[in-house]
């Protein structure tokens, strides 16, 4: 389930207190295909075409969240997902959900999931060798 077809995305809106069901999508659309990235308050509420004070308020209402949260979770989510398929090396997944150093993303990964990388992806029975290791047995 997407986050723009889940719960999150109608309960708030359908009550008439959050965002309306069109901006909403288009905002958790936006949020999906850029998480890479990181994408500012100010993008995020002219999805909506609304300031970014009164959007921030409605987002919180439609799902639970302030903005910057949810993208942070979102960005977590899709980290976990990738270090899921076992085959892509902790670095690479802090830099394809938009983090700039794998430190920063492990202290928040940790943060969001109590664990971190590494032991997500060890709990899972997953492994990925490293490069030097991997490197120096091809010699």
């Amino acid at each position: 389930m997407t986050p723009s077809s889940g719960p999150l995305a109608s309960a708030g809106a359908a009550a008439g207190h959050g965002l309306p069901g069109a901006a909403l999508r288009r905002v958790l659309d936006h949020i999906e295909a850029n998480l890479h990235r990181d994408p500012p308050l100010s993008e995020l509420s002219a999805r909506a075409y609304m300031s970014a004070f009164h959007f921030a308020r409605l987002f919180k209402r439609s799902t639970g969240l302030p903005p910057h949260r949810f993208v942070v979770g979102r960005r977590i989510g899709r980290a976990s997902e990738l270090l899921e398929t076992g085959n892509v090396s902790i670095a690479a997944v802090a830099q394809a959900v938009g983090f700039r150093t794998p430190s920063h993303f492990t202290t928040v990964f940790r943060r969001s999931l109590g664990v971190t990388p590494s032991a997500y992806r060890a709990a899972r029975g997953l492994h990925v060798p490293r490069r030097d290791t991997a490197d120096a047995s091809s010699r």
